[in-house]
C-alpha cells in the first residue's frame, strides 16, 4: 500500500488550477461576451487537459493498472474525459459559451478529488478479480457516456434558464436542445457498452451476468433514463423542457450511481 508520487500529484494539482482559470475565464467570457477572454479560456482548458493526461499516465505507471480503478482515480478520470469531451463538442459545434456552465462540472470533479481522505488515494495492488482488460473497457466505455452526459446536463440546464431566445443569438434554445441531444445521442451507446462489457466480466470473474449489485441497478436506472429520452425524442418529436428536465433527472442518477451507490450503499462496486 503506497500513496502517489510526486510526478502525479504534482501534475494533477497544475491541472486542479488551471481547470479552475479556464472555468472562470469561461464564466467572464459568457458574462461579457469579448471574444479574446473565450480564445484564452479554451486554450487554458487545452493546456489543463494536457497536464492531466501526464497525471493520469503517471498513476498508471505508479500503480500499475489503469487509473480509474479507486475513487480518487475515477473522479480523475472522469474529470479529464468531461473536460475533454465538451472541447471536441465545443470546436465540432461551436459552444464556447457553454464553457461557463461545462468546465465548472470538471473542475468540481477534480477539486473532489483533492479533498478526499489519503485512504481513498492509497494505491493498492488489485484484487484478482479486477486484473482484467474487461476492467478497463467497462470503466473506459461507461466515462465517456458519463462526461457526454455532464455536457447534456449543462446544455439542458442552459435551455431551462434561458428565458429569451432572440432568432439571431449564436446559441437559440432550438440549437441548445440539439446539443443536449447529440450529447445524450453519444453518450448513451457508451453506457450501452459499458453495462454490457460489465456484464460479461462479472460473469468472468464471478460467474454471474447480473447480481443486483446497487450500482448495476443504479446504472441500469440510469440507462433507462436516457433511453426513456431517446424514444420520446425519436418516436414523439420530443422537445423542450420535458426533455431538458429528462437529461437533468438522468444527470442526477448519474451522480447518485457515482457518489451515492460508492459511499452510501455496499456493494462490490461500494469505495465507502
Amino acid at each position: 500500500m503506497e500513496t502517489s508520487s510526486a510526478g502525479s500529484v504534482s501534475f494533477f494539482t497544475i491541472s486542479l488550477f488551471v481547470y479552475l482559470a479556464s472555468t472562470i475565464l469561461y464564466i467572464l467570457y459568457a458574462a461579457i461576451k469579448k471574444e479574446q477572454l473565450g480564445k484564452i479560456a479554451t486554450v487554458i482548458l487545452a493546456i489543463g487537459i494536457v497536464s492531466h493526461s501526464i497525471a493520469l499516465i503517471l498513476r498508471g505507471i505508479e500503480v500499475k493498472h489503469a487509473p480509474f480503478v479507486t475513487i480518487y482515480e475515477s473522479l480523475s478520470f472522469w474529470a479529464w474525459l468531461i473536460a475533454l469531451v465538451y472541447l471536441i463538442f465545443q470546436f465540432k459545434l461551436r459552444i464556447r459559451v457553454l464553457g461557463a456552465l461545462v468546465t465548472p462540472i470538471a473542475f468540481l470533479a477534480i477539486a473532489g478529488a483533492s479533498v478526499l481522505p489519503d485512504q481513498y488515494k492509497e494505491a493498492n495492488p488489485l484484487v484478482p478479480a479486477l486484473q482484467s482488460h474487461w476492467l478497463e473497457f467497462h470503466i473506459t466505455t461507461a466515462f465517456i457516456g458519463y462526461a457526454c452526459f455532464a455536457v447534456s446536463f449543462a446544455v439542458s440546464l442552459a435551455y431551462i434558464l434561458k428565458r429569451t431566445d432572440d432568432p439571431k443569438s449564436l446559441m437559440t434554445k432550438d440549437k441548445l436542445d440539439s446539443i443536449a441531444y447529440k450529447a445524450i445521442s453519444i453518450g448513451f451507446p457508451f453506457l450501452t457498452i459499458g453495462i454490457m462489457s460489465g456484464a460479461i466480466w462479472a460473469n468472468m470473474a464471478w460467474g454471474r451476468y447480473w447480481g443486483w449489485d446497487p450500482k448495476e441497478v443504479w446504472s441500469l436506472i440510469t440507462w433507462f433514463i436516457y433511453a426513456l429520452y431517446l424514444h420520446l425524442r425519436i418516436v414523439s418529436k420530443w422537445k423542450g423542457n420535458p426533455a431538458a428536465y429528462t437529461s437533468i433527472i438522468g444527470f442526477v442518477a448519474v451522480i447518485f450511481t457515482f457518489f451515492g451507490v460508492s459511499f452510501l450503499l455496499s456493494g462490490l462496486h461500494s469505495y465507502g
